[in-house]
């Protein structure tokens, strides 16, 4: 029998992102036998924690929950974490030799973008070294990379990337043959058998703000509701969204909007909320293991993020055969097949107000959207994603 290839896997820490989510079940459905896999995390933190499988060690810089405040008591303890971490990534020898114990790493993977200069950096010089892009860095107004910064991930010997935009972005970077070919689309895993199965639960555990009567889960009345999906930060555009469902309310157009999920924007969103006074008609539902009998009770799914790379949420919401409005950004086109399968708005306040005036006025017109889910066929499955992933690692 072959030995088990050793692979390093970094990335922040397994909070309810995608890209965490996604690891997660790329890890759960990899063969037992295959691999040594030492998962690093920055921070030993996330609601995925207890789904990575026990064969996988999981390796820490630091532990404990995410500090998202400035406030004086936790100043101390964030200042030496970003200390620590950032010896470090000065001096990478350090790491290697006291965390990773020496360890010779056939294959060392960095899971999203922001772990490309830990990874290029490794003093282990004999690895082969992939990156998984999931978000459209071009987006220089939340990214800032210049096409300098760009052309650094061609350090890697493979980089994954989850849609067809970014897999052009890279491409008209690429300098000649031999980059082009490091390039390689993967979908996201997305175990669509999970999501149905788990759409059929009443009861759902969840963790934040809720704020609906009796506190009761199964008291939300879905009528005319808005679900959107995702980590609470600026990026989801969630501050966008409640500003729009204010104005709809004002105009007489009644309806709900629940918002799932956690982040570091969690308390501003909230205070949003209060500041608008839709209190009555908007829930902040925090973090649930299990979205999925909200997004199916809802009437729509929206989605008014400000940047993407691939939103995976979208094919939780195709899944799940919901009427969606979607901001044009990255990856939407590509999943929506271009407006077929749902309205793709405008990515901005305006866009996502007509998007939903629209579904308010005249709910028929999204019949058309309906015709076409009924039939779709997902052109991927998760089986077929994860042994293109294992493929790469295989073939380096």
């Amino acid at each position: 029998m072959a030995a088990k290839k050793k692979v390093l896997i970094r990335i922040g820490s397994l909070r309810h992102g995608g890209a965490e989510k996604v690891l997660v079940t790329f890890l759960k459905n990899l063969p037992t036998d295959k691999y040594e896999i030492d998962l690093l995390l920055n921070l030993y933190s996330g609601k995925y924690l207890t789904e990575v499988p026990s064969w996988v060690n999981v390796l820490y810089l630091n532990k404990g929950e995410m500090i998202t405040t400035n406030r004086i008591q936790d100043l101390p303890e964030k200042a030496f974490r970003v200390l620590y971490q950032k010896v470090f990534k000065i001096f990478p020898q350090l790491l290697y030799q006291f965390i990773l114990k020496g360890k010779k790493y056939d294959i060392e993977f960095a899971a999203i973008h922001g772990m490309r200069d830990e990874i290029l950096n490794s003093p282990v010089k004999s690895s082969k070294k992939i990156i998984w892009i999931h978000n459209d860095l071009k987006k220089t107004e939340f990214h800032n990379y210049t096409d300098e910064e760009f052309r650094k991930f061609f350090g890697f010997d493979k980089i994954m990337v989850i849609s067809e935009k970014i897999q052009e972005d890279f491409e008209t970077l690429a300098e000649n043959e031999e980059e082009k070919s490091k390039i390689v689309r993967i979908y996201n895993p997305l175990d669509t058998d999970e999501i149905l199965r788990k759409s059929e639960v009443e009861r759902i555990k969840s963790v934040g703000e809720l704020d609906t009567p009796n506190s009761e889960l199964s008291a939300i009345n879905y009528q005319s509701t808005f679900i959107s999906v995702g980590t609470v930060f600026p990026q989801k555009g969630f501050d966008r969204l409640l500003k729009v469902h204010k104005q709809l309310l004002d105009e007489g157009h009644h309806h709900k909007i629940l918002i799932v999920g956690d982040g570091y924007d969690f308390e501003n969103i909230k205070k949003l909320k209060g500041e608008l006074g839709v209190s009555e008609t908007a829930t902040l539902l925090g973090f649930t293991d299990n979205p999925y009998p909200h997004i199916k009770n809802a009437d729509f799914y929206i989605l008014s993020s400000r940047y993407e790379g691939f939103p995976t949420v979208l094919f939780e919401a195709i899944t799940l055969k919901k009427k969606i409005i979607a901001t044009d950004v990255s990856g939407v086109r590509e999943m929506l097949k271009v407006g077929e399968l749902g309205l793709i708005v405008e990515n901005s306040e305006d866009g996502i107000y007509e998007g939903m005036k629209k579904a308010l006025q005249n709910p028929d017109s999204f019949k058309q959207y309906e015709h076409h889910l009924k039939d779709y066929q997902m052109p991927f499955n998760l089986e077929n994603s994860v042994n293109s992933i294992i493929k790469i690692i295989d073939d380096l």
